[in-house]
C-alpha cells in the first residue's frame, strides 16, 4: 500500500516518543502490504475495527494509541486521517476525520 501523509506520524511520535517504533512497525508492514479487502487487513491485524467511509482504526503500542486510515483499496493506497491517544479518539468522529 502507499501511505500519503505519513508526516502526521512522524509528528505524533515526535510528542509522544514511545509511539516511535510500534508506528515505524506498523508502517514497515502496511507499506509492503498488498490489501485488497477489509479482511486481507484483518489477517495482519487481527484487532483492527473497520468504520464508515472505508475508515479503519489500528491498535497501536498494545491499544495505547489509535491510527485511524482512510483506505481506498481500488488505488492501494492508506491516508493517515488521525494518530493519537484513546482520550483524544474519543473526541472525534472516525467517519468523518
Amino acid at each position: 500500500m502507499r501511505i500519503v501523509a505519513l508526516s502526521t506520524i512522524r509528528s505524533f511520535w515526535e510528542i509522544q516518543p514511545d509511539a516511535q517504533l510500534p508506528l515505524r512497525a506498523w508502517y514497515a508492514l502496511a507499506s509492503r502490504a498488498i490489501w485488497k479487502t477489509p479482511s486481507d487487513i484483518k489477517d495482519a491485524y487481527r484487532n483492527a475495527s473497520f468504520t464508515k467511509n472505508n475508515r479503519v482504526v489500528f491498535n497501536i503500542k498494545g491499544n495505547e494509541y489509535r491510527l485511524v486510515v482512510l483506505v481506498r483499496y481500488d488505488k492501494g493506497l492508506m491516508y493517515i486521517r488521525f494518530v493519537g491517544t484513546h482520550s483524544q479518539y474519543d473526541k472525534i468522529d472516525v467517519s468523518t476525520v
